[in-house]
Order: structure tokens, then C-alpha cells, then sequence
């Protein structure tokens, strides 16, 4: 230690015996900042390539998002396209489909997050006070396989049970619960259960994973001391891994309302039909149908650049809340 101490010191002209100066031991930070940085330069040389990649496909395509002010042609640059302000997102607030669309978007993603989001941490719970390895592990392993399954795929499954002549109807019918077949997808007002119902199944075991994890790092030790005290394993689930987990739910909380306009494009593209279309119609859907099928381009932004704002604050409201009430916090 005291040869480093003597090496540091030469390198910086300031001799063992004599108190370097602030500008002296700037220069030795930065020289050993310089060495650490070198000893990481493949590190770092993988890091800086995810930055560049990330500036690349994600920074400066964020250019085009001033087409939301403009009245962009495709035939043109964004440059020449001429100004409108907020012409276009005027006109989407008085849009005749306006209501529609936000009264869908917000009723899906809202039930989507106050049933599809405690299910998980439900799950999780209980599957952890399964003591069988065996047989824990086949229910999870069942429960996350819908998850690698694409929408395209499950859509054409849900198209297929849901049909008239579908498992559904029939087991309803051999129930006696109706009387004639049901055709649910026709039916706008099935459509609403129908999403979240399938996104619960597809994501359940999935969306579990995590709190799995955040379980496994508690202490035997608390489950043990609970025991000799008397506690029974709803008492554990309630006074040991609840709040154990407690910062883990509150990060995927705080993502989960920024994301609660995000309806899962991908979903309702495949489920939703000119009958329900009613239910179906959700921002995704009607910046895709305005964008890509009717060509215009600068109305379509501005309705996403709408729902990126009001995510945006939804997500530092929630980061608020949650650091207010549990001191846990994205930032």
C-alpha cells in the first residue's frame, strides 16, 4: 500500500511528505478513472455498442414525431411539409370516434391492470407453498407456455373454441347453461371479457416468474422463526412475503400504469371483426387504421404522440404515489 501510495505521489511530482493539492489529486482520480476504464474496454466496448444502436433506432427516429405539427406527404420530405400547430390533435379530440376509442382503450387496459395485474402475485404465492418440486414445476411450466405462443397463433386457437360449433358452445350446451350456440366474437359485448380473460392466460405463469424470484431471496430463517411463533402459511403469505416483495410489485406497478394504454395491439388486431367493432376500436387500432390504411400519416402521430404524453405522466404520477406510500421509486 505505502510503494502505491509513493507511486501515486511521483506520478503527480507531489513528494511523500508533502500534502497534495485539490488540482494534484484531480489528476490522480482521473488517471486512475482512466486506468479502471482501460482495464474494462471490452466492457465498455459492448457497452457503447448498445448505445449506439439504442441512439440509432431510437433517439434519432424520435425526428419524425414533428410530422404530429405538420401536414406531411409522402411524396415529400418532412422538411417541406408545411406547419399546422395542433390542428391535428384538435381535430382528433372533436373526432366522432374520440369517445369511443379512449372509452375502450381506458376500459380494457384498466381491467386488464386491476384483475391481470394482483392475479400473478396470487399465483405466485401459492405456487410457492406447493411442496412438491415435481409437480410445482410441471404447473409452472404449464402455466408460462402460452407466453411463447404469438397472438396470431392463440387468436386463431380462441376463433376456433369460440365459434359456434366451437368447445364452448358445446360444453355450455351439454351444461344446459344455454339453449343456442353463441357466437362471441360477433358480440361486442363479450368482446372486453374475452380480451382479458386470454391475456390473463396467455401471461399469468409469465408475469409470475419475477415474483418467484423475489420469494427465493427471502430468508429461510424468517419462515422459521414464524413457525416456532405459531404462524400458519396464510400468516406467512401475509406478515413475511407480501412485504418481503413488496419493492418488486411496486417497480412492475409503476411500469405496469405507464403502459395502461397500451392495449396489446397485437391481440385485438386478431380478435376484433367489423361486428365488434364497437368494443374493439382502441387508440392502437385507430392510429393503425389512420396511418396505414388511410395515408394520413401527420393525424396518426398526433394521436400517438397524444397517448405517449398521457403515459408519460401517468408514469411519474405512479412513481410518486409508490414513493410516497412504500419509499420505492423507478427514480
Amino acid at each position: 500500500m505505502q510503494n502505491q501510495l509513493h507511486a501515486d505521489a511521483s506520478e503527480t511530482g507531489v513528494g511523500p511528505s508533502m500534502e497534495p493539492s485539490v488540482q494534484d489529486k484531480r489528476k490522480l482520480d482521473r488517471k486512475r478513472w482512466i486506468r479502471k476504464l482501460y482495464g474494462q474496454r471490452h466492457l465498455q466496448i459492448m457497452a457503447l455498442l448498445g448505445v449506439v444502436w439504442m441512439i440509432i433506432f431510437n433517439y434519432i427516429p424520435m425526428y419524425g414525431v414533428i410530422i404530429a405539427f405538420k401536414e406531411f406527404n409522402i411524396v415529400k420530405s418532412i422538411g417541406e411539409a408545411p406547419w399546422v400547430g395542433l390542428a391535428h390533435f384538435k381535430e382528433f379530440f372533436s373526432d366522432e370516434d374520440f369517445t369511443n376509442v379512449m372509452r375502450n382503450t381506458l376500459g380494457i387496459s384498466l381491467l386488464k391492470l386491476f384483475i391481470g395485474f394482483p392475479l400473478p402475485i396470487i399465483f405466485a404465492l401459492f405456487l410457492n407453498e406447493i411442496r412438491s418440486v415435481r409437480y410445482k414445476r410441471t404447473i409452472q411450466t404449464i402455466s408460462y407456455l402460452p407466453h411463447f405462443l404469438s397472438w396470431v397463433i392463440l387468436g386463431g386457437i380462441l376463433m376456433t373454441w369460440l365459434a359456434d360449433i366451437g368447445i364452448i358452445n358445446n360444453i355450455l350446451l351439454a351444461l344446459h347453461i344455454i339453449d343456442e350456440p353463441i357466437t362471441y366474437l360477433a358480440e361486442p359485448k363479450y368482446f372486453w371479457g374475452i380480451i382479458i380473460t386470454s391475456d390473463i392466460w396467455k401471461e399469468l405463469g409469465w408475469s409470475a416468474i419475477i415474483y418467484l424470484a423475489a420469494i427465493a431471496s427471502i430468508s429461510p430463517e424468517m419462515y422459521e422463526a414464524s413457525t416456532i411463533d405459531g404462524a400458519g402459511r396464510f400468516q406467512k403469505m401475509w406478515y413475511i412475503t407480501l412485504p418481503s416483495i413488496k419493492s418488486t410489485i411496486s417497480i412492475l406497478f409503476i411500469l405496469a400504469v405507464g403502459g395502461v394504454l397500451n392495449s396489446n395491439f397485437d391481440q385485438i388486431l386478431v380478435l376484433r371483426n367489423s361486428l365488434n367493432e364497437s368494443a374493439s376500436n382502441v387508440i392502437d387500432i385507430f392510429v393503425y387504421h389512420t396511418g396505414m390504411q388511410n395515408g394520413r400519416y401527420s393525424y396518426a402521430q398526433a394521436v400517438a404522440l397524444f397517448k405517449s404524453v398521457i403515459a408519460i405522466i401517468l408514469l411519474l404520477i405512479a412513481n410518486r404515489v409508490t414513493k410516497k406510500l412504500n419509499d420505492t421509486s423507478l427514480f
